[in-house]
């Protein structure tokens, strides 16, 4: 009996750690990446300002698991009919039961110009191509123009990462940024009060904020637009652009995010959790694309797969065991922006140093949770030099 966790993200990581405690001990468990490190992915924007932190956020694989077997390779092509997975290794695993946990790409929507010119934020090397970027327009004594589409949790936090270095490199009376959301409001899944403080805390720093902006074309130099209620269009100066605007299935589902719902099941013996799929829960609500959404599905995938697992190990007698359904209650939400943040706790919204304290403990206590304690207190000395 074979289980494979395909992509080790905050989904990935949490499912196969849950699966070590609860599969049967015949079953045999592999959990494939293409990094040989696991990324605190909320936290790679502050690589744009504090480069140091990226030790904190980086994770060997080898170190989270006991049980499973960590492969090394990138996932080419998954057929969920067949139960079979092709590896940029040439080698082909099989499974009886497998997880999609990849998560997602940027998406340019096929804008003109926009994934040419558009510096996305999904990686390390993402942030410091920003960084660099950035840097080069900070350092030149001259006035520059930067543009962050999409103000998402994100594009927040990238915008807030960019004013709060132009600040520290004295550049911040010449330098001039802009966010763009094609919606109403900023963080517009969010509610409407932490909304309202995310807006204000930009606002604070100096960040020009323009909703219901569709980006319709970018170049070298500028990034055009188009207001989504009147129509009008207009061209932004634009030496730095930074695209945060949407997120695709990965390369390996061809930019597909498949529907499953409150059991997590894509198949009878595949499931998708995390940003790799669009989760209906079972209340019905479609559940938000976040990292506290993917560590929250793995505790009913993992007990799901155990049980499928463990039936199946005894002849599959009986009726498939009733499974367990996935609900999304998540106590808050929390973003930076720059060196301030704002969380949301309940029906209170708090900023300033108590929503930079919440930010820096959920953080911590992921890493935390993970086994991965030297890197937590390392986080929190990083968040509170921020």
């Amino acid at each position: 009996m074979h289980v494979v966790v395909l992509g080790a993200g905050y989904a990935g990581v949490t499912l196969a750690r849950k699966l070590e405690d609860s599969l049967p001990q015949e079953a045999d468990l592999t959990i494939v990446d293409e990094a040989e490190d696991h990324l605190v992915q909320h936290e790679v924007h502050r690589v744009i300002r504090r480069p140091s932190i990226t030790d904190a956020i980086e994770v060997p694989l080898e170190s989270l698991f006991d049980r499973a077997e960590v492969v090394t390779a990138r996932v080419e092509s998954i057929d969920t009919d067949a139960n079979e997975v092709a590896l940029d290794t040439g080698e082909t695993l099989t499974y009886d039961y497998g997880a999609l946990c990849l998560g997602a790409e940027t998406a340019f929507y096929d804008l003109p110009g926009v994934e040419d010119h558009g510096l996305p934020l999904k990686s390390v090397a993402d942030a410091e191509a920003i960084r660099e970027r950035a840097l080069d327009l900070f350092d030149s004594d001259e006035p520059a123009s930067v543009v962050v589409g999409g103000a998402g949790l994100s594009g927040v936090q990238v915008a807030g990462e960019l004013a709060a270095l132009a600040d520290e490199e004295g550049a911040s009376d010449r330098i001039e940024i802009t966010i763009l959301e094609q919606l109403d409001s900023v963080a517009p899944a969010f509610p409407d009060a932490f909304q309202d403080a995310v807006a204000d805390e930009l606002t604070a720093r100096d960040i020009e904020i323009h909703t219901e902006t569709a980006v319709t074309e970018a170049t070298d130099s500028t990034v055009a637009t188009r207001h989504e209620a009147t129509g009008e269009t207009d061209e932004l100066d634009a030496d730095l652009f930074v695209w945060t605007g949407g997120i695709a299935g990965p390369e390996a589902m061809a930019g597909d995010r498949p529907v499953v719902r409150r059991d997590l099941r894509l198949t009878k013996s595949t499931f998708a959790l995390g940003d790799t799929a669009r989760v209906v829960d079972a209340d019905g609500e479609a559940v938000p694309a976040s990292a506290s959404a993917a560590i929250r599905a793995a505790r009913p995938a993992a007990e799901n797969i155990a049980k499928l697992v463990a039936w199946q190990l005894a002849g599959s007698e009986g009726f498939e065991p009733e499974l367990t359904p996935f609900r999304f209650n998540v106590p808050g939400w929390i973003v930076s922006v720059g060196d301030g943040a704002v969380a949301q706790v309940g029906p209170e919204v708090v900023t300033g140093s108590a929503a930079k304290a919440l930010k820096a403990s959920v953080g911590a206590g992921y890493l935390s949770s993970i086994r991965a304690v030297q890197k937590a207190t390392e986080l929190v000395g990083e968040e509170i030099e921020a």
